[in-house]
């Protein structure tokens, strides 16, 4: 089973840690900077929420799939092993989100907030897309890559034989032939349970942070004007 390269004129810039935790610096061909993919949406992409919302992820699978040219249900099938389409779901091994993206792999994709949804899935599908184009479309291979990292797969000239890797990839193909997955509704918690954590000293953290500091200021000083007001009287 293979899947064509993406058509695009842009190159990912990036060099990007693999997905599985250990650090492989490579740069994938043949996509667009993750930056691109939601360029009308630049304002939520620098300040995500803290309180975070609802998504549609069907649309967004779609929408990932239309870009990277990756069938929306093998995107679907893949986030329904990693995380049972849970936006706020960390993994012992700090992976966080819909795609599971570990944090380094997330910063190299450019996702400023890997618990938001959109960017999570993007991210994932993006990657995903760098596996295809790198292991010839090969979808096992790609699928393998997305578990173990691709310096795994290099290695082994194949699906690597670790035992989660080769559940893995036939689950996710399970999941793919059977079609019709539907992932919903769901709502995500803005940086999530530690994602403050993982994003302190970002820009968009701190610019939050401080934010809400002011309104807390503003806030207590009015009620300290209110009580002196009241002691008057």
């Amino acid at each position: 089973m293979q899947i064509g390269p993406v058509s695009t004129e842009n190159t990912i810039e990036s060099a990007i840690s693999n997905n599985a935790g250990a650090v492989e610096a490579h740069s994938i061909d043949g996509g667009l900077v993750f930056r691109d993919v939601l360029a009308d949406k630049a304002e939520k992409i620098d300040k995500p929420s803290l309180s975070g919302g609802m998504a549609n992820l069907d649309e967004i699978f779609n929408t990932a799939g239309l870009r990277y040219n990756i069938p929306p249900d093998l995107l679907k099938a893949v986030a329904k092993v990693e995380s049972g389409f849970n936006p706020n779901v960390v993994s012992k091994a700090g992976a966080i989100g819909i795609m599971q993206l570990m944090p380094g792999t997330a910063r190299g994709l450019g996702v400023t907030n890997p618990y938001d949804p959109e960017q999570n899935i993007m991210g994932g599908a993006k990657y995903l897309r760098g596996q295809l184009d790198r292991f010839g479309g090969d979808v096992r291979l790609a699928l393998a890559a997305y578990n173990a990292g691709p310096g795994a797969v290099t290695k082994y000239g194949g699906i690597p034989p670790y035992k989660e890797t080769q559940n893995y990839v036939p689950k996710v193909l399970e999941y793919y032939n059977g079609g019709g997955l539907i992932a919903g509704m769901a709502h995500y918690s803005g940086f999530g349970a530690t994602g403050a954590n993982s994003l302190a000293g970002s820009s968009a953290f701190n610019e939050a942070m401080t934010q809400m500091l002011l309104v807390k200021i503003i806030e207590l000083q009015m009620n300290m004007s209110s009580d002196d007001e009241n002691k008057r009287l």
